[in-house]
């Protein structure tokens, strides 16, 4: 080679061009973008040293030879030969070639590396006046590519790709290229000073490639090139390049990275690398899940890789967490996030349009970058962001502008206010009950705003907060703030501290689904009725253990119990068992699949004093308990609760209301003495009952006698009085 400039092309992922463009730029190189995957430039040999040292996004540095028309394998052969390669490349070299043909003619891809390679042997031959040609010194690598019948040819001035930048030794299941990893912090507003986060970052590719990034630590500082070994090439350049690049690192970073992630394990494969390209102080890295991401910091960047399902994970696993995205999301409300990813319908789970989507490829996995910005930081009379403070507002006040996610506007503001009008209202109206009625755990608010579909219940000093599903034009995020801050609302309206103030989320029941547990504190907590003590979980289950509209019912058993033999099917936590008991029940037995609700309910008993073996608490499906009941004992007063639904693992058949409640009735009346009572219950609201379906019984239908009036709605359960 002699010291004349060249044709050079930096090589990349398709969707990098532009990136690679300014990363040229920098190094003070003009360049345009050519064909996908191609920015084209020129430059001297000091030029090549310096674009395979700082390159953080491209793939290799090739030096273009000839481009040409070839549509046959006689031109491909003729115009590769004529050109000088002996000029290029040494008499001993080695130099393989490699192809690619999209488009063209010429498909063969295997033939036109034969071509080539025929080709540039005779000319070799020709320019170097030798027959023999050794192939034992260093390796010019050539490549052939063929798009639209265009030839071009290069050689390799890279060797191993630029990505492998030494470091990574350890590698995750599904590893991001360090050449994308940085492209996704350079296409981001983070920059050296300024809070970044990765909360998946396995190998540590992505914090690393920001800390090098935020140190100004050339990518190519401790790897070898391809050019090295070629003879004509100067040594000097190279250790002249690296030298002003050990001169140009920046100290350590003031604002450390964040990076976690949930295995441990690749963890410590993470810090390892990290210490291995020498910023293991730059980066925090921490075992910790994705929900218990947050930060006091006011503005930042969240960058990340996300697993989506095309290589780990299952996808009930996946949907869980990617639906649990906007909680965390909202938890940053002034940040900016940026998700690399090939999960479908990101931006429908998310809530929200990206403000930047680019089409990237991780291996060769097509996927999105979504990018979300956050306000622009607010400037102070310094001069100086302050980012350091953390953020003091409500999540629905941003002065700064609007939030990536979870900002709510005035109107979320109005609906507080409306809220807490009706809840002050309506606590007034009921503020003599546990005086007067001693009734301390009642309805406070049922949807009474119908664009606040929330059911308020107080139990004492607490209160219990469900929402229903209906139709709104909030993103998750939003929701989700929309929620904390009625519940706040709630709290502050009618003077319950926070701690005491629970929310839960009812979905709507729709075919097979039924109410599951939300949470594992096991929290309980002990409250009255009827001078009867019971015990709620609040916290764990979207029903507490006390359904409130029951109130009246329970009364009426406890009134008819006096000396008799009393059977709770889906006995649930047996308060029904404890108000017979109260009202001298002779004896009980409780009936539900759960063991935990039965432990539950036995605790109720005994909580109130009724611990004899006089009540019994039997774990068996209600259906098998009935048909193999055996023939002696016979029951005077009967409570059948069933649930709308059930499909436990533990019975071989579906629990639906509307097909099983009547045969099991009719199963129950033989167990029944004659002139005993069933009070039959469902909160099914289409429950089509037919009283000549239950033989030889009276039944009369007492809903308006059984719905508490604290509840606005009247068809909260309905309710039948059975007599044999």
């Amino acid at each position: 080679m002699n010291d004349e400039t060249y044709d050079l092309i930096a090589a990349c992922a398709f969707g990098l061009e532009a990136v690679v463009r300014r990363e040229l730029e920098s190094l003070g190189v003009d360049a345009s973008i050519g064909e996908s995957g191609r920015v084209h430039f020129r430059g001297n040999r000091e030029t090549i040293c310096q674009a395979n040292l700082w390159l953080r996004t491209a793939d290799r540095v090739l030096i273009r030879v000839a481009e040409f028309p070839a549509a046959d394998f006689d031109a491909l052969f003729e115009t590769t030969r004529d050109f000088a390669w002996g000029k290029q490349i040494p008499a001993d070299a080695s130099f393989p070639v490699t192809g690619r043909s999209i488009k063209s003619t010429l498909s063969s891809v295997p033939a036109c590396q034969r071509t080539v390679k025929r080709a540039i042997v005779d000319a070799l031959r020709r320019d170097h006046q030798s027959e023999v040609l050794p192939e034992t010194g260093a390796e010019y690598k050539i490549d052939v590519a063929l798009l639209k019948d265009t030839a071009t040819l290069t050689i390799d001035t890279t060797g191993r790709s630029l990505h492998r930048r030494g470091y990574r030794t350890h590698i995750s299941a599904a590893p991001l290229k360090e050449t994308l990893a940085a492209a996704m912090v350079l296409l981001s507003f983070w920059k050296p000073g300024k809070p970044l986060i990765d909360p998946f970052c396995g190998s540590g590719t992505i914090p690393i490639e920001a800390a090098m990034i935020g140190r100004n630590m050339a990518p190519g500082r401790e790897r070898s090139f391809a050019f090295e070994a070629w003879p004509d090439f100067p040594g000097e350049l190279l250790q002249s390049a690296r030298e002003a690049a050990d001169t140009a690192r920046l100290p350590p970073l003031e604002e450390r990275i964040n990076a976690s992630d949930i295995d441990a394990r690749i963890l410590q494969a993470a810090r390892d690398n990290a210490d291995r390209v020498g910023i293991a102080d730059d980066i925090h890295f921490q075992a910790k899940p994705l929900q218990s991401i947050t930060s006091k910091r006011r503005f930042g960047c969240l960058i990340t890789n996300p697993p989506y399902g095309r290589r780990i994970g299952r996808d009930d696993e996946l949907e869980t967490l990617y639906h649990s995205i906007p909680e965390v999301l909202r938890k940053l409300p002034t940040w900016s996030f940026y998700f690399l990813t090939a999960y479908p319908r990101f931006e429908h789970i998310v809530g929200r349009t990206a403000d930047r989507r680019r089409k990237l490829y991780n291996g060769r996995i097509e996927c999105t970058y979504f990018q979300f910005h956050g306000p622009k930081p607010v400037v102070n009379q310094t001069g100086d962001d302050d980012s350091s403070e953390a953020v003091k507002e409500e999540p629905y006040v941003h002065a700064s502008g609007s939030a990536a996610f979870g900002q709510l506007g005035e109107k979320a503001a109005h609906q507080a206010e409306l809220f807490a009008v009706r809840l002050k209202k309506r606590a007034k109206h009921l503020r003599r009950w546990p005086s007067r009625r001693g009734i301390t755990c009642f309805r406070l608010y049922e949807r009474d705003i119908p664009e606040i579909p929330l059911v308020v219940d107080r139990y004492e000093d607490y209160l219990h907060i469900s929402e229903y599903e209906r139709p709104h034009d909030r993103d998750p995020a939003e929701h989700a703030n929309w929620l904390d801050l009625m519940a706040k609302t709630a709290g502050t309206a009618l003077e319950v501290p926070k701690h005491n103030v629970f929310l839960k989320r009812r979905s709507r029941q729709r075919g097979t689904t039924q109410h599951g547990k939300v949470s594992e504190t096991n929290q309980q907590i002990e409250v009255h009725e009827g001078g009867l003590k019971f015990l709620v979980n609040l916290a764990d289950y979207v029903d507490t253990g006390l359904f409130l509209d029951h109130r009246i019912t329970r009364q009426m058993v406890r009134d008819a119990a006096k000396g008799t033999t009393f059977l709770n099917l889906f006995a649930y936590t047996g308060s029904f068992s404890v108000y017979a008991a109260a009202g001298g029940a002779k004896r009980t037995v409780s009936v539900d699949l759960s063991k935990a609700y039965l432990d539950w309910a036995w605790q109720n008993m005994r909580l109130n004093g009724f611990a004899g073996n006089e009540h019994t608490f039997v774990g068996s499906d209600v259906a098998e308990f009935v048909r193999n009941h055996s023939a002696g004992e016979m029951y005077d007063l009967v409570v059948f609760d069933p649930p709308t639904f059930s499909n436990s693992k533990r019975t071989e058949e579906d629990w639906n209301v509307q097909t099983c409640a009547i045969p099991l009735l009719v199963d129950l009346l033989p167990l029944v003495r004659k002139g005993g009572v069933i009070y039959f219950s469902s909160n099914f609201r289409r429950f089509k009952f037919d009283p000549e379906s239950i033989p030889a019984s009276e039944v009369h239908e007492i809903s308006n006698q059984t719905v508490p009036e604290d509840f606005r709605n009247r068809r909260i359960h309905r309710c039948w009085r059975i007599v044999r």
